[in-house]
């Protein structure tokens, strides 16, 4: 095993207990009140950072200078849930219905905490490191409300580096892909108005249902129509909810669905198609429609010299078959992104081994690569505050 990754070892089950307690008690984005506090008392006891809270509503940012170095360096991991009940059935499974920690942020920010203790005790480099422990990221406000809260004023840094696990990835394996690395993508809300009454009368109704399923099928069509193939874009309907009996027509549909995208042109291009097919199909049903739009993502951009150096940095930590690079890149999206267009940096995928992909209902967070993506946090500190 890896020498540093053996020192972090040592504080493995402080990090198991941290990744435990977030699990068993989820909170949903820039709702986690108590998430943000059980963090920054964390912080507070390793005793050698100034912590900031309530950066962006729930983030913190800690900060630790030694020596007389001028570069500073922010490293970041985020701590919401999503709104998904669990299947597993571990003993530190989420007590909250329909909330749980399905996309690994616990084991994130559980990462980020060994790192903070280790660099706490260590302390050998020489400038500024800051730990940003971001709220909100499934949602992507979280990274937009610190950032117009001054966090890169506030807090200067030369860089900022992210990471996520990713299932189906070796375990314990760093992955770094330069460029456009994964999309940027638009949560919208449509709902479909029409008439509700007896199911066993439906020519006094106008049934948002049939409706509702027509605009679902056709809206799969504007990927593989509209979209070249060279390039890469995906439109997922993830909640069709109407109705509560089997008897009755509903009233009213929502339909719920991600729009990822790689460039401004299709971006506008998929919205537009949308809108169209929305309004059309639902007018030709005698419905009404009404789109309601979420916070916009970003495509996120890897500084390329930035990447090279982590992945640099992580092979002569870890062994160059430890690392890919370059790597892959994925259309799922992170507000991370933003971060990215205010400083350079990379944001990198660490293997969870096998097992269930994030967001599903048995997804979880492999405990084993706990000091490996520790160990990686410190790794990069040191090599780039030398």
């Amino acid at each position: 095993m890896n020498a540093l990754v053996k020192e972090l070892e040592k504080d493995s089950a402080a990090m198991k207990e941290w990744l435990e307690h977030m699990h068993r008690n989820p909170e949903l984005s820039m709702h986690e009140a108590r998430t943000a506090e059980y963090i920054a008392q964390q912080l507070r006891g390793f005793g050698a950072y100034e912590i900031a809270t309530g950066v962006g509503k729930y983030g913190i940012v800690a900060t630790l200078k030694v020596g007389d170095g001028n570069k500073a360096i922010g490293l970041r991991a985020d701590f919401d849930a999503l709104p998904i009940q669990e299947s597993n059935d571990f003993p530190y499974k989420s007590t909250v219905e329909g909330v749980s920690h399905l996309c690994g942020h616990d084991g994130h920010t559980a990462m980020l905490l060994g790192a903070a203790k280790y660099l706490a005790r260590t302390r050998n480099f020489n400038g500024t490191v800051r730990l940003i422990f971001q709220p909100g990221e499934e949602t992507m406000e979280g990274g937009p409300a610190m950032i117009n809260d001054g966090l890169f004023e506030r807090f200067p840094v030369d860089a900022v580096f992210g990471m996520h696990n990713i299932p189906g990835l070796e375990e314990g394996k760093f992955y770094f892909h330069p460029g456009e690395t994964m999309s940027a993508v638009d949560n919208w809300e449509v709902e479909i108005i029409g008439r509700g009454g007896h199911g066993g009368i439906p020519e006094l109704t106008i049934d948002p249902v049939v409706a509702g399923s027509s605009i679902v099928m056709a809206i799969q069509s504007i990927v593989s129509r509209n979209v070249a193939p060279a390039h890469r874009a995906v439109v997922t309907i993830g909640a069709f909810l109407a109705g509560k009996a089997g008897n009755v027509v509903a009233n009213n549909a929502i339909l719920r669905f991600s729009v990822r995208t790689t460039t401004p042109e299709d971006r506008e291009m998929v919205l537009n198609n949308i809108r169209r097919i929305v309004a059309h199909q639902a007018e030709s049903f005698g419905c009404t429609s009404e789109i309601r739009a979420g916070i916009p993502g970003a495509v996120l951009v890897n500084d390329a010299g930035e990447t090279e150096k982590a992945a640099r940095i992580a092979q002569a930590a870890f062994g160059e078959d430890q690392v890919i690079y370059p790597g892959p890149s994925f259309l799922a999206s992170e507000d991370f992104a933003f971060m990215l267009q205010k400083r350079k940096g990379t944001y990198c995928f660490l293997g969870n081994g096998s097992g269930k992909m994030v967001h599903h209902p048995e997804y979880f967070f492999n405990q084993n690569v706990l000091p490996v993506g520790a160990a990686y946090w410190v790794a990069l500190t040191e090599g780039y505050l030398r």
